[in-house]
């Protein structure tokens, strides 16, 4: 093994660890104390700044407008509860890990799930952007020199945590456990004892915008306006519904039984989201938090050089007012959530176009398993395109945001709607009075779901359109093209396999003879080998052929070739403008022309070389030789190695330091060998 590939295997174990057996796939699944920090981190995370995403919105009308903000979240929170109670049942309905994929196309069509297969991989791609850009904006208010160099550091982070996947989905998962668990414990007792000090203390908690007023953009809107701006800012404060599919996605990777478990984590998921929501708003509208677009602009009162920030920091400083550890905390575990946000996505995309790949609409090689029966392809793809969106958007969060949360809710509204569909159609033949109760209310669940989302995704669409969703749309549009065209490719490779016949009539019939050539550049030791191997197959001809592109060597190889043991004659090719690869194509298309049902045989000597270098100065000409002889029909090529010193060296080095599995433990050593 040389020095190079020593190195890169070292660092490939050092970075991944040792690969695993595929019997050990077991191994990998997830209990659901495991589960919950590696398909919920996105969820979670969404309450980092959903609600300041209310507040936002809300600000617009002047600070009167702040009063509708726990009703928003409320009907927030109502569709984080139907949702969950419909992807519920996604997972017992469909637990191969299709998720809304699958629901859309058993129920739908394929159209319909490719529709959903497109908004959920570019949703995912979007997600790893948004919060690992929303991680470095949070973390660059603090350290100036993460806000100078955030590409980087965003391009640095979505590189750790794509290393930290190959290693496993299990390994990751406990990993990410610890901030994860740590944001929820930590944002929770922030809120308990924020009203505890408010409601049973009676203390004064003020956040530090408290007393700053807004300038609003419109004081006057009333109406249809204000319901709009409303809804809009309802549809904000949606995004902290991103993630909840993630589960239905990743139904394989629980442990048995994956579907009870699998609805045991979204009913956990489900709970903390929705009282860290609500928490979060109501505890920013009691100490007097703002948050808006512009502070110099829109807020009034503000002193000079303010900074402002987000929600959830201003209300950890009230809290934890006179102890600072506790906002420090805070601030970090919010940091890391928003980080480690993009894992969800690093076990959904790959877990979803593993199965679309098994489909045949992405490529094949998204189905495997890397060395830790991770879907490595689809890890490292995602990590790619994800570096690609930061890159292009000079990873700033208000331009990427405007992309976010279109394709959840195309999934969404399309999954509902196949599900309202399944309990119908079963509806139709069940006779059991139990379960046609269970059905029903399942189906007005889902229909319920379907009605939300589907507002919800208008209001997105209507909003967010111009101001940069279309690309998220534009996106989605191309990838399903892209994979019907890749669908269609694999359906005609296998309509042609499975029927053609080679151009040679029915693929029953033996070929009528077979023609052997075997190629000669000089006579030494590779062509003789090669004449022995051709000869020992017994063709019906055996010729060697050489290309005359050089008159002087030609005549030295005939002469060799005369006075040699050699009973074969030696056909020479002439080649008048020195080729050597369209003179051998020529020559066996004549041969093919001649006799159409005959198979023509190219034996090709080659040298294998130790060395990299050496391969540069060897086989070149074969190389191009074989690479135009594959496109020919009714031909077969055979390389025939001769092994240089160099490589049998490298060999034996190979076989004295590989050790099988177990040898040691049987006591065998590579001396033994």
């Amino acid at each position: 093994m040389s020095t190079m590939t020593k190195v890169s295997v070292a660092a490939k174990r050092l970075l991944l660890g040792r690969p695993f057996r595929s019997d050990r796939l077991g191994h990998t699944l997830l209990p659901k104390r495991i589960a919950l920090p590696v398909f919920a981190s996105d969820a979670v995370s969404s309450v980092a700044y959903a609600p300041q995403e209310i507040f936002l919105v809300l600000s617009v009308a002047g600070i009167s407008a702040f009063t509708f903000a726990p009703w928003v979240a409320l009907a927030v929170a109502v569709v984080m509860v139907v949702v969950v109670a419909s992807y519920r049942q996604n997972v017992h309905a469909y637990p191969s890990g299709g998720g809304d994929y699958e629901v859309a196309t058993v129920n739908l069509g394929p159209n319909a799930g490719l529709t959903v297969a497109a908004a959920l991989l570019v949703d995912y791609v979007l997600t790893v952007a948004v919060s690992i850009t929303s991680a470095a904006e949070n973390i660059g208010s603090a350290l100036p020199f993460v806000h100078e160099h955030k590409v980087w550091f965003c391009v640095a982070a979505i590189a750790v945590i794509a290393a930290v996947n190959l290693r496993g989905v299990k390994e990751s998962g406990s990993i990410l456990a610890i901030p994860t668990y740590g944001f929820i414990i930590g944002v929770a007792a922030m809120l308990i004892w924020g009203f505890v000090q408010i409601f049973v203390l009676g203390d004064t908690v003020e956040a530090e915008t408290s007393g700053f007023g807004i300038i609003a953009e419109n004081n006057g809107l009333v109406g249809f306006a204000m319901v709009f701006l409303i809804a809009r800012s309802f549809s904000s404060g949606c995004a902290a519904l991103t993630g909840v599919e993630a589960i239905s996605n990743g139904v394989p990777a629980f442990r048995k039984p994956k579907s009870r478990n699998a609805a045991s984590t979204l009913l956990m998921l489900g709970g903390f989201s929705i009282f860290l929501l609500l928490g979060i708003v109501m505890l920013a509208q009691e100490v007097g938090a703002k948050y808006v677009l512009d502070p110099a602009k829109d807020l009034s009162g503000v002193p000079d050089g303010y900074h402002q920030k987000s929600i959830i920091a201003q209300i950890a400083e009230a809290v934890f007012h006179g102890f600072p550890p506790g906002f420090y905390a805070i601030a970090v575990v919010t940091a890391l959530i928003l980080i480690l946000a993009a894992n969800t996505a690093f076990n959904g995309f790959p877990v979803l176009s593993s199965v679309l790949a098994q489909d045949r609409y992405l490529p094949r090689q998204l189905h495997t398993r890397g060395d830790r029966l991770a879907f490595s392809n689809g890890i490292v793809f995602l990590a790619l395109v994800a570096v690609g969106f930061v890159v292009a958007f000079g990873a700033e969060v208000t331009s990427l945001i405007q992309l976010y949360i279109v394709g959840v809710f195309v999934s969404f509204t399309i999954s509902q709607t196949g599900m309202v569909r399944h309990w119908t159609r079963h509806l139709k033949t069940e006779s059991d009075p139990d379960a046609r109760r269970r059905m029903i209310r399942a189906r007005i669940i889902n229909a319920i779901g379907m009605l939300m989302t589907g507002t919800v995704l208008v209001i997105v669409l209507v909003t967010k359109f111009t101001a940069g969703a279309w690309m998220a749309v534009l996106a989605m549009m191309v990838l399903f093209v892209l994979m019907k065209l890749i669908h269609r490719h694999y359906s005609s490779v296998e309509r042609e396999i499975e029927y053609a016949d080679d151009g040679d009539g029915d693929d029953a019939v033996l070929p009528s003879r077979t023609h052997s050539i075997v190629l000669v550049s000089s006579l030494h030791l590779p062509t003789r080998r090669a004449l022995r191997y051709a000869r020992a197959t017994r063709p019906d001809v055996l010729e060697a052929v050489t290309v005359n592109v050089d008159d002087r060597n030609t005549r030295k190889l005939v002469a060799e070739w005369e006075a040699s043991d050699i009973t074969m004659p030696l056909k020479v090719v002439a080649s008048p403008y020195r080729e050597i690869t369209r003179p051998i194509i020529t020559y066996v298309r004549r041969l093919r022309r001649e006799s159409p049902r005959d198979v023509v045989t190219v034996f090709i000597p080659e040298y294998v070389v130790g060395h990299w270098w050496e391969q540069i100065l060897h086989n070149q000409s074969a190389l191009r030789l074989k690479t135009r002889l594959l496109f020919e029909p009714g031909v077969m090529v055979t390389s025939v190695p001769w092994q240089l010193t160099s490589s049998e060296s490298r060999g034996r080095r190979m076989q004295s330091q590989y050790v099988a599995p177990g040898d040691v433990r049987r006591g065998f050593t590579s001396e033994d060998q």
